[in-house]
């Protein structure tokens, strides 16, 4: 059998590229009616703290779900989890189409199947992620799934926005909820094609997390797990809020819609810039860039009012955020790739990211809810966002040491560990 050509470097192969197209289908799936799915919530019921606990449950059905899952993944079945996550992601929009009105007083278990899926599809991505790019390409492979989230975010919510603004009714919601069931089956056949991986190392290790974070010196995973949170906590508030505010200042599904056709525009410029021209020594200072940009996107809310604002806010939040996102994810990867053993246990410091991430989430979500029980005038709500909108910077402050010591590496060293390519099953 010929040996496989690598690809030249900073290039994608075949399965990193179809690895793109599963992503993409899945988050186009995700943008036709994630957008408006708090929204069907909230005007069935007008609750902000309901929305919160929803998101809540699924942020903790997430975190279950990737340390559960990873075992499986660590068996070299990467590939099965990610499939098995878009099917139940199907079955998700396959609920709320059998509930119809009643979708919210079952806000609870929607939650936690939407955390199930999410957890398996991310967590079999991010390890076939991590096997299918190496330190060469990985900025390269961020920034084209940035660029294609930003296309389907233009696209998606624009035509979910004029569906359901031109539709009597629920219709619009329905129709919206079947093509996110249609596509995410499309996504799961589709998903077959990519391969699953010999497992390496021993048995999943089960505790690795906790034995991490008890390491008090000595462990770069430490400062990372708390950039992590940071993040997480930031982008669980503003993922509820952004569009919930929009659609309650404006009260139009297509003036939502026209909300995300413009952001997304500028996020597809920004990351396509980032992925294209960010190289690893400009890391730091770009994402410190990042950080402070997205804090200052929130200043115009408290001066000025109405959609204007909130549009300027949004501009400015994806013109910055791919400065954010794209050197953190490539550094923890990256990180990942250093050593033989972490290679080795891919799994379970994939597992170890997202965990990370999820705990930042749970506390943003019972910051959130704590904070609206109490008030949901629009000042407490502007300073709820100013404050979980800065902590980007704090992720910068834990990650700044970790931007930078990839320079000093071999490339040598770099390849045959960070950048080895299991062998295909």
């Amino acid at each position: 059998m010929p040996a496989r050509k690598r690809p030249d470097a900073g290039q994608l192969d075949g399965q990193s590229r179809l690895l793109l197209l599963v992503n993409g289908l899945f988050i186009t799936a995700s943008f036709f009616s994630g957008t408006f799915l708090n929204i069907y919530i909230w005007k069935a019921t007008r609750d902000f703290v309901l929305l919160g606990w929803y998101t809540l449950f699924t942020h903790v059905s997430m975190a279950a779900t990737f340390w559960l899952a990873g075992y499986f993944a660590k068996k070299g079945a990467s590939g099965t989890v990610l499939r098995a996550g878009i099917g139940v992601a199907a079955l998700f929009y396959g609920i709320v189409l059998l509930l119809g009105r009643a979708a919210p007083q079952y806000a609870w278990l929607l939650g936690l199947v939407q955390g199930l899926a999410t957890g398996l599809f991310w967590l079999g991505f991010n390890v076939i992620y991590f096997e299918v790019t190496d330190a060469g390409n990985r900025d390269r492979f961020n920034g084209l799934a940035g660029v294609t989230s930003s296309v389907v975010g233009m696209a998606a919510p624009w035509i979910s926005g004029f569906t359901i603004s031109n539709t009597p009714g629920e219709l619009g919601y329905r129709i919206m909820f079947m093509v996110s069931l249609a596509i995410f089956t499309a996504g799961f056949f589709v998903s077959f094609r990519l391969r699953n991986r010999a497992p390496e190392g021993e048995g999943y290790d089960w505790r690795l997390p906790a034995r991490i974070w008890k390491m008090r010196e000595g462990s770069a995973w430490r400062p990372v797990l708390g950039g992590l949170a940071f993040q997480g906590l930031r982008e669980t508030v503003f993922t509820v809020m952004i569009s919930l505010l929009v659609f309650i200042q404006t009260g139009s599904e297509m003036k939502l819609g026209n909300f995300s056709l413009i952001t997304q525009l500028v996020a597809f410029g920004s990351f396509y810039v980032t992925g294209r021209w960010l190289k690893a020594e400009w890391r730091q200072t770009g994402m410190l860039i990042g950080t402070v940009c997205l804090a200052l996107a929130i200043v115009p809310l408290f001066f000025w009012s109405g959609y204007g604002a909130l549009l300027t806010f949004g501009i400015g939040t994806w013109l910055f955020l791919p400065l954010f996102i794209v050197p953190m994810t490539s550094s923890v990867f990256d990180l990942i790739g250093t050593r033989r053993e972490s290679v080795r246990s891919r799994a379970e410091y994939v597992v170890l990211r997202e965990l990370g991430l999820n705990a930042g989430r749970i506390a943003g979500m019972i910051i959130y809810i704590v904070t609206l029980s109490a008030s949901s005038a629009p000042p407490v709500i502007r300073w709820l966002m100013l404050i979980t909108g800065s902590t980007p910077f704090i992720s910068w402050l834990f990650m700044r040491k970790r931007l930078t010591p990839q320079l000093r590496q071999d490339p040598r060293r770099s390849r045959r560990f960070g950048n080895k390519r299991p062998a295909y099953r």
